[in-house]
């Protein structure tokens, strides 16, 4: 029988809340948190919209307690806030006190800083202390070191799957006996170096993304930070910890079609939600509500709509794509929305699907419009990425 792998904290950051809760009130609400760019300059700033935090570095800085002189990057900060929250939800003490690891996904690592101050080291040494905090792992070792912990840490980075990945490895290493808990999540902020990707790739939205309409334009871009600690039955039942819920199931697969496109017919994400749901031993039955990738792009609504009916074929459940609230958050999307596919099990919500209006014409599929109330035991959360990497993970309240 395989191991159980418990949630037992959770952390968030992100356009619609600075916490779990106010994460949660802003869903239920239908308050969304796309808007125009604020905290810095591009010439794309009245051209687009995207899911922005509110806050400037330095009262992110000052929410953690750190030294205005630091050298993290915005991913970071953000990282640390949301892994913070988490550890201190699960009531945890001391970090330390079990095997415990961190496995931090992220995309855009410290490029919002190196890009800012690309032009400036040779004139003014004191921005040069940005060029180490560019790497991904960087990023991991600073909210590592932030919330004390000196076990393992690693880095993980496929794209916009990049969280549930983080979340799978964290699930297997508990389940192998190599870890007892692991803290695992992901972390991005908003980049020119992104949006001119984006913008390059002619995916962006320039109104309120629409996930599943006929009538998409593109993505909303958003930054966002979520962190979940694993642990395993031992020590929750070792130290009488409250369950948020269990990852019951987890999947990944690769379309090995395009680098920035996924496959016509789903084929990456109908493998992965296959083995996911083969992992945690249920039937597509089982399934009461599905938080979809749902990335509003023409190409992601399309082929996730045709894996979502190929493995479900005419009882698809309940579903909805979140990033109409948030925007897309790169590496953090999947950490994101399992939050709130774990605040979907305990309040026995489906969260609605913004914005949508017109059916797509390829198929048949309505996403859930308006909050339902209903019973919910199992939620399947999808996450694709850029280069075919495509991961599903099954969260249960048993």
């Amino acid at each position: 029988m395989r191991k159980k792998v418990a949630i037992t904290g959770m952390g968030i950051i992100s356009s619609i809340g600075n916490t779990v809760e106010e994460n949660y009130n802003a869903l239920v609400l239908g308050k969304k948190g796309i808007s125009s760019i604020e905290n810095f300059e591009t010439i794309h700033k009245e051209v687009i919209k995207v899911g922005e935090i509110k806050l400037t570095n330095q009262q992110l800085s000052e929410q953690l307690g750190i030294s205005s002189d630091n050298n993290f990057s915005r991913t970071s900060l953000l990282g640390a806030i949301a892994a913070q929250q988490a550890v201190e939800n699960a009531g945890i003490q001391d970090i330390n006190d079990y095997r415990s690891g961190l496995i931090s996904a992220t995309s855009v690592g410290g490029m919002d800083m190196t890009e800012k101050y690309y032009y400036k080291y040779f004139e003014n040494e004191a921005y040069q202390k940005y060029i180490t905090s560019h790497d991904a792992g960087d990023t991991t070792h600073k909210i590592a070191t932030h919330i004390g912990l000196k076990g393992f840490v690693t880095t993980v980075s496929t794209a916009c799957s990049s969280a549930a990945n983080a979340i799978m490895m964290g699930a297997r290493m508990i389940q192998s006996g190599q870890l007892d808990r692991v803290v695992v999540g992901g972390t991005d902020a908003l980049a020119k170096f992104t949006i001119n990707g984006f913008k390059t790739l002619m995916i962006l939205s320039d109104t309120y993304n629409q996930p599943f309409d006929n009538n998409r334009k593109g993505l909303n871009l958003g930054e966002a930070a979520a962190f979940l600690v694993l642990e395993s039955e031992e020590i929750v039942q070792k130290e009488n910890r409250k369950v948020l819920a269990y990852v019951s199931g987890f999947g990944n697969a690769n379309d090995a079609f395009h680098q920035t496109a996924s496959s016509e017919n789903g084929e990456g994400a109908f493998l992965a939600m296959q083995k996911a749901l083969k992992v945690a031993n249920l039937k597509p039955s089982d399934i009461d509500y599905i938080n979809a990738h749902g990335t509003a792009t023409p190409n992601n609504d399309l082929s996730e709509g045709r894996a979502i009916l190929r493995v479900f074929q005419e009882n698809v459940p309940d579903f909805s794509s979140t990033k109409a609230f948030t925007g897309h958050t790169l590496a953090a999307a999947a950490a994101i929305e399992a939050v709130y596919s774990v605040l979907a099990l305990q309040h026995n919500i489906v969260f609605p699907n913004l914005n949508f209006e017109t059916p797509m014409e390829e198929f048949d599929l309505v996403p859930q419009t308006t909050l339902k109330e209903k019973p919910i035991s199992h939620v399947l959360s999808n996450s694709f990425g850029f280069g075919g990497n495509c991961s599903t993970v099954l969260f249960s309240k048993s």
